[in-house]
Protein backbone atom coordinates (compact mmCIF):
# COMPACT_ATOMS: atom_id res chain seq x y z
CA UNK A 1 0.00 0.00 0.00
CA UNK A 2 1.91 2.98 -1.50
CA UNK A 3 1.76 6.39 0.61
CA UNK A 4 -1.00 8.75 -0.06
CA UNK A 5 0.81 11.56 0.07
CA UNK A 6 -2.00 13.85 2.37
CA UNK A 7 -1.32 17.44 2.49
CA UNK A 8 -3.40 20.35 4.68
CA UNK A 9 -3.91 23.76 3.92
CA UNK A 10 -3.04 26.32 6.55
CA UNK A 11 -4.73 29.31 7.31
CA UNK A 12 -2.41 30.86 5.07
CA UNK A 13 -3.51 28.82 1.96
CA UNK A 14 -0.32 27.00 2.06
CA UNK A 15 -0.36 23.40 1.92
CA UNK A 16 1.56 21.41 4.87
CA UNK A 17 2.75 17.44 3.94
CA UNK A 18 0.84 14.82 6.82
CA UNK A 19 4.23 13.35 7.46
CA UNK A 20 6.97 15.51 7.87
CA UNK A 21 10.61 14.65 9.18
CA UNK A 22 11.71 15.47 12.84
CA UNK A 23 15.40 15.98 13.83
CA UNK A 24 15.19 16.61 17.62
CA UNK A 25 18.53 14.43 19.09
CA UNK A 26 21.15 12.88 17.35
CA UNK A 27 23.11 16.11 16.26
CA UNK A 28 25.71 14.36 14.04
CA UNK A 29 23.56 11.91 12.65
CA UNK A 30 20.63 14.37 11.22
CA UNK A 31 23.11 15.35 8.13
CA UNK A 32 22.58 11.36 6.90
CA UNK A 33 19.17 11.08 8.04
CA UNK A 34 17.92 13.94 6.53
CA UNK A 35 19.50 12.73 3.32
CA UNK A 36 17.83 9.46 3.57
CA UNK A 37 14.23 11.14 4.49
CA UNK A 38 14.53 12.95 1.18
CA UNK A 39 15.60 10.57 -0.84
CA UNK A 40 12.64 8.36 0.32
CA UNK A 41 10.49 10.84 -0.64
CA UNK A 42 9.81 13.34 2.71
CA UNK A 43 9.51 16.82 1.72
CA UNK A 44 8.48 18.18 5.24
CA UNK A 45 11.17 18.85 7.76
CA UNK A 46 11.09 20.20 10.94
CA UNK A 47 13.78 21.31 12.90
CA UNK A 48 14.76 24.37 15.95
CA UNK A 49 17.43 26.55 16.92
CA UNK A 50 17.75 24.83 20.27
CA UNK A 51 17.90 21.34 18.21
CA UNK A 52 21.65 22.47 16.62
CA UNK A 53 20.60 20.52 13.55
CA UNK A 54 19.52 23.58 11.25
CA UNK A 55 23.27 23.68 9.74
CA UNK A 56 22.69 19.53 9.10
CA UNK A 57 19.27 20.03 7.29
CA UNK A 58 20.50 23.05 5.36
CA UNK A 59 23.58 20.83 3.84
CA UNK A 60 21.44 18.15 3.44
CA UNK A 61 18.74 19.59 1.13
CA UNK A 62 21.24 21.44 -0.34
CA UNK A 63 23.28 18.05 -1.31
CA UNK A 64 19.49 16.84 -2.79
CA UNK A 65 19.41 18.94 -5.27
CA UNK A 66 16.01 19.06 -4.56
CA UNK A 67 14.31 22.64 -5.27
CA UNK A 68 14.08 24.38 -2.04
CA UNK A 69 10.25 25.15 -3.35
CA UNK A 70 9.53 21.57 -2.89
CA UNK A 71 10.54 21.17 0.70
CA UNK A 72 8.47 22.67 3.45
CA UNK A 73 10.51 23.69 6.32
CA UNK A 74 9.99 24.19 9.58
CA UNK A 75 12.10 25.77 12.53
CA UNK A 76 11.18 27.19 16.09
CA UNK A 77 12.34 30.31 18.22
CA UNK A 78 14.22 29.45 21.57
CA UNK A 79 13.30 30.50 24.52
CA UNK A 80 16.26 32.58 25.27
CA UNK A 81 15.38 35.14 22.13
CA UNK A 82 11.96 36.29 23.36
CA UNK A 83 12.65 40.05 23.60
CA UNK A 84 11.12 41.64 20.64
CA UNK A 85 14.62 43.28 19.54
CA UNK A 86 15.60 39.59 19.22
CA UNK A 87 13.39 37.61 17.03
CA UNK A 88 14.42 38.45 13.85
CA UNK A 89 18.04 38.35 14.45
CA UNK A 90 17.25 34.77 16.00
CA UNK A 91 15.43 33.93 12.72
CA UNK A 92 17.87 34.96 10.87
CA UNK A 93 20.78 32.97 12.15
CA UNK A 94 18.35 30.18 11.74
CA UNK A 95 17.72 31.21 8.11
CA UNK A 96 21.75 31.48 7.43
CA UNK A 97 22.21 27.93 9.02
CA UNK A 98 19.40 26.51 6.55
CA UNK A 99 20.80 28.07 3.75
CA UNK A 100 17.60 29.71 2.66
CA UNK A 101 15.91 32.92 2.78
CA UNK A 102 12.54 31.81 4.08
CA UNK A 103 11.23 29.08 6.31
CA UNK A 104 7.54 27.78 5.72
CA UNK A 105 6.54 28.05 9.12
CA UNK A 106 8.13 29.58 12.22
CA UNK A 107 7.34 28.48 15.47
CA UNK A 108 7.43 29.99 19.14
CA UNK A 109 9.29 26.95 20.65
CA UNK A 110 7.75 27.48 24.48
CA UNK A 111 5.40 30.93 26.04
CA UNK A 112 8.34 30.82 28.19
CA UNK A 113 11.25 33.64 28.02
CA UNK A 114 14.58 32.63 29.50
CA UNK A 115 17.04 35.33 30.00
CA UNK A 116 18.60 37.16 26.88
CA UNK A 117 21.71 36.21 25.95
CA UNK A 118 23.75 33.80 23.42
CA UNK A 119 23.30 31.12 26.35
CA UNK A 120 20.44 28.71 25.61
CA UNK A 121 19.49 28.05 29.20
CA UNK A 122 20.68 30.34 31.37
CA UNK A 123 21.14 29.41 34.79
CA UNK A 124 21.91 31.67 38.26
CA UNK A 125 24.54 30.40 41.12
CA UNK A 126 22.25 27.94 42.19
CA UNK A 127 21.65 26.13 39.12
CA UNK A 128 17.98 27.66 38.37
CA UNK A 129 16.75 29.12 35.28
CA UNK A 130 16.81 32.30 34.55
CA UNK A 131 13.50 33.59 33.24
CA UNK A 132 13.13 36.65 31.21
CA UNK A 133 10.44 39.19 31.49
CA UNK A 134 9.01 39.29 27.64
CA UNK A 135 5.61 38.52 27.39
CA UNK A 136 5.00 35.94 24.95
CA UNK A 137 2.50 38.39 23.11
CA UNK A 138 5.14 40.49 22.92
CA UNK A 139 7.38 38.06 21.20
CA UNK A 140 4.33 36.67 18.91
CA UNK A 141 4.08 40.66 17.53
CA UNK A 142 7.96 40.36 16.84
CA UNK A 143 6.77 37.15 14.94
CA UNK A 144 4.17 39.19 12.98
CA UNK A 145 6.88 40.98 11.65
CA UNK A 146 8.73 38.20 9.81
CA UNK A 147 5.52 37.04 8.57
CA UNK A 148 4.61 40.53 6.73
CA UNK A 149 8.49 40.88 5.84
CA UNK A 150 8.52 37.50 3.75
CA UNK A 151 11.30 35.47 6.22
CA UNK A 152 8.54 33.07 7.52
CA UNK A 153 5.62 32.46 5.15
CA UNK A 154 3.65 31.35 8.20
CA UNK A 155 4.26 31.53 11.81
CA UNK A 156 2.77 29.58 14.70
CA UNK A 157 3.22 28.19 18.41
CA UNK A 158 3.76 25.01 20.33
CA UNK A 159 3.90 24.21 23.71
CA UNK A 160 0.97 26.35 24.38
CA UNK A 161 -2.33 25.66 26.65
CA UNK A 162 -5.53 26.77 25.16
CA UNK A 163 -5.83 29.58 28.03
CA UNK A 164 -2.92 30.75 26.69
CA UNK A 165 -3.59 31.01 23.02
CA UNK A 166 -6.94 32.47 23.96
CA UNK A 167 -5.26 35.03 25.26
CA UNK A 168 -2.49 35.29 22.20
CA UNK A 169 -5.41 35.45 19.75
CA UNK A 170 -7.53 38.18 21.81
CA UNK A 171 -4.19 40.71 21.77
CA UNK A 172 -3.03 39.60 18.50
CA UNK A 173 -3.19 40.06 15.00
CA UNK A 174 -2.24 36.90 13.44
CA UNK A 175 -3.83 33.93 13.63
CA UNK A 176 -1.16 30.93 14.73
CA UNK A 177 -0.92 29.36 11.49
CA UNK A 178 -0.30 25.56 13.08
CA UNK A 179 0.37 24.80 17.28
CA UNK A 180 2.70 21.51 17.84
CA UNK A 181 2.42 19.86 21.01
CA UNK A 182 2.44 16.66 22.17
CA UNK A 183 -0.13 14.38 20.85
CA UNK A 184 -0.43 10.24 19.95
CA UNK A 185 -2.94 7.53 21.06
CA UNK A 186 -2.09 7.43 24.41
CA UNK A 187 -2.73 11.67 25.24
CA UNK A 188 -5.51 12.13 22.03
CA UNK A 189 -6.48 15.74 22.98
CA UNK A 190 -9.43 15.48 21.00
CA UNK A 191 -11.18 18.40 22.84
CA UNK A 192 -8.61 20.70 22.48
CA UNK A 193 -7.32 19.43 18.62
CA UNK A 194 -11.11 20.53 18.05
CA UNK A 195 -11.00 23.70 19.41
CA UNK A 196 -7.62 24.70 17.98
CA UNK A 197 -8.95 23.41 14.71
CA UNK A 198 -11.85 25.87 14.78
CA UNK A 199 -10.00 28.58 15.51
CA UNK A 200 -8.22 27.88 11.86
CA UNK A 201 -4.73 26.30 13.61
CA UNK A 202 -3.37 23.67 11.97
CA UNK A 203 -2.38 20.73 14.87
CA UNK A 204 1.09 19.37 14.44
CA UNK A 205 2.38 15.88 16.51
CA UNK A 206 5.55 15.41 18.00
CA UNK A 207 6.30 12.62 19.97
CA UNK A 208 3.58 10.99 17.61
CA UNK A 209 5.13 7.48 19.28
CA UNK A 210 4.58 8.69 22.77
CA UNK A 211 7.00 6.74 25.23
CA UNK A 212 9.26 5.29 21.96
CA UNK A 213 11.97 7.87 23.15
CA UNK A 214 13.95 7.11 25.90
CA UNK A 215 14.48 10.70 27.36
CA UNK A 216 10.63 10.86 28.98
CA UNK A 217 11.11 8.68 31.97
CA UNK A 218 7.78 9.02 32.76
CA UNK A 219 7.01 6.41 30.07
CA UNK A 220 10.29 4.15 30.85
CA UNK A 221 8.10 1.76 33.09
CA UNK A 222 5.09 0.51 30.75
CA UNK A 223 4.73 -0.98 27.18
CA UNK A 224 5.51 1.00 24.47
CA UNK A 225 2.67 2.74 22.70
CA UNK A 226 3.43 1.26 19.49
CA UNK A 227 3.56 -2.16 20.71
CA UNK A 228 0.12 -1.64 22.36
CA UNK A 229 -2.11 -4.77 21.13
CA UNK A 230 -4.80 -2.63 19.85
CA UNK A 231 -2.15 -0.97 17.37
CA UNK A 232 -0.72 -4.13 16.95
CA UNK A 233 -3.74 -5.96 15.93
CA UNK A 234 -5.46 -2.55 13.39
CA UNK A 235 -2.00 -2.70 12.04
CA UNK A 236 -2.30 -6.65 10.93
CA UNK A 237 -5.75 -5.60 8.85
CA UNK A 238 -3.35 -3.45 6.77
CA UNK A 239 -0.19 -5.18 6.19
CA UNK A 240 1.12 -1.95 9.02
CA UNK A 241 3.22 -2.09 11.88
CA UNK A 242 1.83 -0.17 15.63
CA UNK A 243 4.07 3.09 14.86
CA UNK A 244 2.62 3.03 11.17
CA UNK A 245 -1.05 2.87 12.84
CA UNK A 246 -0.26 6.09 15.23
CA UNK A 247 0.76 8.17 12.33
CA UNK A 248 -2.13 6.82 10.13
CA UNK A 249 -4.15 7.60 13.33
CA UNK A 250 -3.04 11.60 13.66
CA UNK A 251 -3.38 11.93 10.12
CA UNK A 252 -7.34 10.50 10.29
CA UNK A 253 -7.60 13.74 12.98
CA UNK A 254 -6.18 16.05 10.29
CA UNK A 255 -2.85 16.62 11.97
CA UNK A 256 0.58 16.70 10.55
CA UNK A 257 2.78 14.01 12.74
CA UNK A 258 6.57 14.09 13.05
CA UNK A 259 8.46 11.00 13.45
CA UNK A 260 11.75 11.12 14.22
CA UNK A 261 14.69 7.79 13.04
CA UNK A 262 18.69 7.55 11.73
CA UNK A 263 17.59 4.16 10.29
CA UNK A 264 17.03 3.96 6.78
CA UNK A 265 14.36 1.12 6.87
CA UNK A 266 12.44 2.70 9.66
CA UNK A 267 12.66 6.38 7.64
CA UNK A 268 10.86 4.85 5.20
CA UNK A 269 8.59 2.95 6.82
CA UNK A 270 7.32 6.29 8.80
CA UNK A 271 6.38 7.64 5.75
CA UNK A 272 4.08 4.83 4.82
CA UNK A 273 2.13 5.55 8.04
CA UNK A 274 0.16 8.09 5.61
CA UNK A 275 -2.86 5.61 4.75
CA UNK A 276 -6.29 5.33 5.96
CA UNK A 277 -7.63 3.71 8.37
CA UNK A 278 -11.33 2.78 8.80
CA UNK A 279 -14.28 4.51 10.53
CA UNK A 280 -14.36 1.31 13.01
CA UNK A 281 -10.30 1.00 13.57
CA UNK A 282 -10.50 5.14 14.79
CA UNK A 283 -13.42 4.17 17.00
CA UNK A 284 -11.47 1.31 18.70
CA UNK A 285 -8.62 3.68 19.31
CA UNK A 286 -10.45 5.96 21.61
CA UNK A 287 -10.19 3.75 23.73
CA UNK A 288 -6.50 3.32 24.18
CA UNK A 289 -6.38 7.04 25.29
CA UNK A 290 -4.27 7.23 28.72
CA UNK A 291 -4.44 11.12 29.25
CA UNK A 292 -0.66 10.25 29.63
CA UNK A 293 1.64 12.94 28.71
CA UNK A 294 5.11 12.04 28.90
CA UNK A 295 6.65 15.61 28.25
CA UNK A 296 6.39 18.32 30.72
CA UNK A 297 9.52 20.27 31.69
CA UNK A 298 7.89 23.22 33.84
CA UNK A 299 9.97 21.92 36.74
CA UNK A 300 13.41 23.12 34.82
CA UNK A 301 12.02 26.07 32.66
CA UNK A 302 10.27 27.74 35.50
CA UNK A 303 7.22 27.95 33.62
CA UNK A 304 3.61 26.01 34.67
CA UNK A 305 3.40 24.57 31.13
CA UNK A 306 -0.36 22.94 30.10
CA UNK A 307 -2.48 24.31 32.92
CA UNK A 308 -6.27 22.66 32.35
CA UNK A 309 -4.96 20.56 29.22
CA UNK A 310 -5.31 16.37 29.53
CA UNK A 311 -2.42 15.05 30.87
CA UNK A 312 -1.37 17.51 33.06
CA UNK A 313 0.27 16.39 36.98
CA UNK A 314 -0.27 19.40 38.77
Amino acid sequence: MATLDTKFKLNTGAEIPAVGFGTWQDKDAQEGAVTEALKAGYTHIDTARIYGTEPAVGAAIKKSGIPRSKIFITTKLWNNAHHPDDVEPALDASLADLGTDYVDLYLMHWPVAFGRGDNMFPKDSNGKTVNGDTHFVDTWKAMEKTFKKGKAKAIGISNFSRKETEQLLKETEVVPAAHQIEVHPYLQQLDACEWYRSKGIHVQQYSPFGNQNEIYSKGQNMGKLIDDPTLVEIGKKYGKNGAQVALAWGIAHGHSVLPKSKTPSRIKDNLDGDFKLDKEDLEKLKGVDKQMRFNDPSANFGWNFYIGEDGKVE
